[in-house]
């Protein structure tokens, strides 16, 4: 093969010179003339049968291009084929490009063969020469050409395959790279849009925040809807039951009158055969009204499903991006909104009751007398308690008659089960009912009552069933709040029963507020809590609302009253029962006072708990690891210890002066402001020339120190390295007539960091 510069110039004719030649030599023109017949001979090689391949093969196989031009034309077939997959009108440019391939090596053939000719065949003629010299050089004119064509073409669709492939990798790379959430257009997409795409402006937020924020919104839709698909499959099955009341105060009503009227068909003929006509006309209506209802409850409560189910794969989607897209998706969202909107009608569209037909027996009375009486009917059989069909004060007993038995009327009777109650509640309770249902109103929560029911006709009244226990939810809890003790991550909740009969457990739900949220969307629910007390473990800095609902066989009660917890800092409360009878706690709770201490051990009446020799009280135990702040603000005449102490330290000596607590004592002496900082009775030699109006005191259960600052200049006073064994309780006293006002839910200083 030669350079490629070489073919289409004139110099490509230097190669092989020419020599003389017996019958002249041939002019330039006749030369380039008949290249130009042989090149358009290799350019149509099939319209003259020419095998231009054969000729290839063999001339490859002779100078030893056999494997690497099969090698070259596997890789560029290969190629090929992949552009042929990508734009199937390329297949002449394929074609073409297969061409130029055996134009070269045709070329390169038909070069190296007159040399080779001629060294191994002596000297040829010069006929031959000059002939074989005019047909190469036309030979490499055609194949430069086609191979100019060739590659220009297959140049254009190779641009054009890696154009495409770019394309398809830049979109790939985008639907990769979308990484936030426009809030405007509802789409995903990349940050680097959002600085300088046309989503400049739009609002955008993180697509984890973004997907959590809907997947919110779809729990709420889905608590609508599950809702709504309880009210529907609640009133389906009244409509349900009210059916078949129906059926059976009809099949009642037309065995009443055949029995009365079949001995006298003859008489009563007409006026029976007009009342059933009306009796059925009056069925029929009521069926069909109730047969409608029904079935557009039916569809209702079926559109219900299919929503909760599209939203439940929705909301299980694990794409992120998908997910945003298919919820926003119009259709969805606009058959979900008019869904929620539409209201639904839950009062039955007629009663069960048949109008009351009376017939004009005067003509038959003596064949009337003659009839016998209808027997009593059998006892009915009253159903167990279902979920969810007790409040706190009302219960739904539901009972069924099974027999062919006419019934008039059923006799519902209940009394309470606890033989605790007055002589008034007590007493039997009897309701006269036509369903098979009754709710029951006006009852005491957490309260079990027995029911029993007979049915009634005009012969009588039946046995009556079996009695049922059924028991009424509980009332709500109330929140102790004074007793509240939380901390930044955590709070200790405690509460107390109205009723007398116990629970089976406690529920407690917790609402987190935001500036721009205030409402109760419960965001977490702790449930089977056995006691009346609970520890929850919060957030820092966060609002929270807490209620607590109880649980019984008979469902759940109402929420408490909330309560309002801000996870800022340490709290907890003075617990009275500890105090010191001179020592009184002012109406905020955290302020305490002794107005004379002539007579500390006095004759006043103290608890079993409290302190007896030093005017002192414990706050409420500190339950929470890690670190607490409290302040106490004090004044400069007034004496005083404050720290904290175990449980069991002894309420008939001092604070400080036993290894049980640990506090900071202040004592005026003639000369100066004196503070000791003492445990087990020992104190370091300390000069505190500021005297402080604010202390600090840090408690750190993790690294085991306990410290005091003086919290008005950020001065560290005191530092105890200790082990506490177990959790310990703030304590106050005061040695001399004042006041300290106790400072709770403070954020920990940063200047508290030693």
């Amino acid at each position: 093969f030669y350079h490629m510069d070489l073919y289409g110039s004139k110099e490509r004719f230097d190669i092989f010179p020419e020599e003389p030649s017996g019958r002249g030599d041939r002019s330039l023109g006749d030369t380039r003339r008949e290249s130009a017949l042989s090149s358009e001979k290799v350019q149509r090689p099939q319209e003259v049968g020419y095998d231009l391949e054969k000729e290839v093969a063999e001339l490859a196989k002779m100078y030893g291009l056999d494997e690497d031009r099969e090698k070259e034309l596997e890789l560029l077939g290969g190629h090929l084929e992949k552009v042929e997959s990508r734009w199937p009108p390329a297949r002449t440019e394929k074609a073409g490009l297969h061409g130029s391939i055996d134009n070269i090596s045709k070329s390169s053939s038909s070069v190296k063969d007159p040399s080779q000719s001629t060294k191994q065949q002596g000297l040829p003629d010069e006929a031959s020469q000059g002939e074989n010299q005019s047909k190469a050089r036309a030979d490499d004119e055609a194949e430069s050409s086609i191979w100019s064509r060739g590659g220009l073409s297959s140049g254009g669709m190779s641009d054009e395959w890696n154009s495409q492939v770019v394309s398809e990798e830049e979109e790939e790379e985008e639907e990769e790279a979308a990484d936030v959430f426009c809030s405007t257009c509802k789409i995903p997409i990349r940050a680097f849009d959002k600085l300088f795409g046309e989503h400049k402006d739009h609002e955008v937020a993180q697509l984890p925040s973004a997907v959590e924020s809907e997947k919110e919104e779809i729990h709420k839709n889905m608590c609508k809807l599950e809702e709504q698909i309880s009210q529907m499959e609640n009133v389906a099955s009244h409509l349900e039951e009210i059916f078949i009341t129906v059926e059976e105060n009809f099949g009642r009503q037309e065995q009443n009158f055949e029995v009365h009227y079949n001995d006298a068909v003859q008489v009563l003929a007409q006026k029976y055969e007009e009342q059933l006509e009306a009796l059925g006309e009056e069925k029929r209506q009521k069926l069909e009204a109730l047969y409608e209802q029904l079935v557009s409850c039916g569809k209702h409560l079926d559109t219900c499903k299919e929503l909760t189910d599209e939203t439940q794969e929705l909301f299980l989607e694990n794409d992120k991006a998908e997910f945003m897209k298919t919820f926003f998706f119009p259709p969805y969202n606009y058959r979900l909104e008019e869904f929620l909107k539409q209201e639904v009608n839950l009062d039955l569209s007629t009663l069960p009751d048949f109008e009351e037909r009376a017939i004009d027996v005067s003509e038959v009375e003596q064949l009337m007398n003659s009839i016998n009486a209808i027997p009593a009917p059998c006892a009915p059989v009253i159903n167990p308690q279902a979920p969810n069909a007790a409040t706190g004060t009302s219960l739904r007993v539901c009972w069924g008659l099974f027999s062919d038995d006419t019934v008039e009327c059923y006799q519902l009777c209940y009394q309470p089960v606890s033989n605790e109650r007055h002589s008034d509640e007590q007493a039997e309770h009897t309701l006269k009912v036509k369903e098979t249902y009754c709710t029951i109103t006006g009852l005491l929560p957490n309260t079990q009552y027995e029911f029993w029911v007979s049915a009634l006709n005009a012969s009588g009244i039946s046995p009556p069933s079996e009695r049922a226990v059924y028991v009424t939810a509980p009332s709500p809890p109330i929140i102790k709040n004074k007793k509240i003790r939380s901390c930044e991550n955590a709070a200790l909740v405690c509460w107390e029963s109205r009723d007398i009969n116990p629970v089976d457990s406690y529920t407690v739900e917790l609402s987190k507020l935001t500036d721009e949220e205030n409402d109760d969307i419960i965001t977490e629910s702790i449930v089977g809590i056995p006691n009346c007390e609970v520890l929850i473990h919060l957030q820092p800095t966060q609002k929270y609302h807490i209620c607590v609902r109880a649980q019984n066989l008979g469902g759940s009660s109402e929420r408490s009253e909330p309560v309002l917890i801000h996870t800022t800092g340490t709290c907890f409360y003075l617990n009275e029962d500890t105090a010191h009878p001179l020592l009184a706690i002012l109406d905020d709770g955290f302020t305490i006072s002794c107005d004379e201490l002539e007579n500390p051990e006095c004759d006043l009446p103290v608890y079993d708990n409290s302190f007896t020799r030093c005017i002192a009280i414990l706050g409420s135990l500190i339950p929470f690891p890690g670190k607490h702040y409290w302040e106490v603000e004090v004044e400069e005449d007034t004496e005083y210890r404050i720290g904290v102490a175990f449980e069991n330290t002894p309420r008939h000596g001092h604070l400080g002066a036993n290894n049980s607590s640990w506090c900071m004592r202040h004592i005026i002496t003639p000369s100066r402001h004196k503070y000791e900082f003492l445990h087990s009775g020992m104190t370091p030699d300390i000069r505190i020339t500021v005297p402080p109006r604010r202390i600090g005191i840090l408690l750190d259960y993790e690294n085991c120190r306990l410290s005091f600052f003086n919290a008005d200049i950020a001065q560290h006073l005191h530092t105890f390295n200790s082990h506490f064994q177990h959790y310990v309780h703030p304590c106050f006293a005061l040695e001399t007539p004042g006041i300290l006002r106790i400072h709770i839910g403070i954020t920990t200083p940063p200047w508290t960091a030693l």
